[in-house]
Formats: structure tokens, sequence, C-alpha cells
């Protein structure tokens, strides 16, 4: 390989590297606080892409052992997010109309990723991942204001995300380029520093109050 393959390599391994922790840390964070750390729309959306492009169009570089590391870890997630949320909103709405919701959320995105990836004649997925990703940044923001608190969230678990994505996103401005996935990246970047700052601001509050300690 040359140097632009040994980059190209990096960039990939770094990506799925920095999505592992934090895929670990949301699951590590759930399990403390009780809480599920990722939204609903987001885990069927990251559950749905990661089968597609492992047993539907799987490909053939070290991608195929990153998504299934992804895909494993969640699994648990969404067992998380079973268990929390069906807690947390236990008040508000019934188990019957919890569990048709998760699901019918589940077919949909299933079905979306599927017509994208026919659409934009895209088996490596690329144009669903990034799209899915910017979506992940607006809910992760969404989830944080509708607790009104930190629960089930970290500043670790919001600074990896970024990286993760930020390195994917370096890896096709150079080598892939598409307007689309530019302005993808540039718009999740934008978010992820907002989350990122929002979230401190969050903890900093809890710590002067005392109700929790900072959670990096």
């Amino acid at each position: 390989m040359n140097n632009q393959d040994d980059f190209l390599l990096f960039l990939q391994v770094g990506t799925g590297l920095f999505w592992i922790i934090t895929y670990i840390l949301i699951i590590k964070r759930g399990f403390q606080d009780k809480k599920y750390g990722m939204p609903m729309v987001a885990i069927c959306a990251n559950i749905s892409w990661e089968f597609i492009f492992l047993f539907i169009y799987p490909p053939d570089d070290p991608q195929r052992l990153i998504t299934s590391i992804w895909f494993v870890l969640d699994i648990i997630i969404l067992i998380q997010f079973i268990i929390f949320g069906r807690q947390e909103f236990k008040k508000y709405i019934s188990a019957r109309f919890f569990y048709l919701s998760f699901f019918l959320t589940l077919g949909v995105s299933f079905l979306i990723i599927i017509a994208m990836t026919v659409e934009f004649h895209d088996v490596e997925g690329k144009y669903a991942a990034f799209a899915q990703n910017l979506m992940m940044s607006g809910l992760f923001i969404s989830l944080l204001l509708k607790r009104g608190n930190s629960s089930g969230q970290s500043i670790s678990i919001a600074v990896f995300k970024m990286l993760g994505t930020l390195l994917a996103s370096i890896a096709f401005f150079l080598y892939f380029r598409t307007h689309l996935i530019t302005m993808i990246s540039i718009a999740t970047l934008i978010y992820d520093l907002i989350y990122i700052v929002l979230l401190y601001k969050f903890i900093k509050k809890e710590h002067k109050s005392g109700k929790v300690l900072l959670k990096f």
C-alpha cells in the first residue's frame, strides 16, 4: 500500500475505534444511571444500517470487523432502551404503544436505509451513514433538553462521538468528496459542538447544585 492508502486506513480504523469507545461509554453510563443513552430513532437507524451493511451488503475490508463490533454493542444499547426507556415513559404511554412505536420505527428505519442504498447506488452505505449521523447529533441535543439533566450522558461520549464522525468526514472529504456529504459533515460537526457546550453547562450546573459529580 502507498502512503495515501495507509492514511485512509488510519482514518477508517480511527473512526471505527472512536465510535466503539462511544458505544462502550454509552453502555457504561446507561447502567450507572439506569437510563438509556441513545434516542430511539438513532438506535433504530444504527441497528438497521449495521445489519444491512453487515449481512446484505457486506464489505470486504476492515470495515466488516468494525461494523460487527458496532452491531454487537448497539444490541446492548437497544436492550438498555427497551428496559430503561419503558421505565422512563411508563407515566406517559402504555407498554403496548411503547413497544409498537419502537418496532415500527425499527422497520421504517430499515426500509428507508434500503431505499437510500438503492436510490443512490450506494452499497457502502455512506449517504445513509452520514445522514443518520447528522440526525443523531440533533437527537442527542433534543434528549438533553427533554430530560433537563445529563443522565445517561457524559462529556466523554459527546467528544468521542464528535471525533469518530470528524475522522470519517476528513476521509470522505479527501478521497470521496461529494457536495452532499461535505455539507452534512459540516452541519454534524456544528451540532456536535453545540451538544458538547450544552452538556457541559448542564453538568456544571448540576455539579454546583451538588446533584452529581462532573461526568467525564
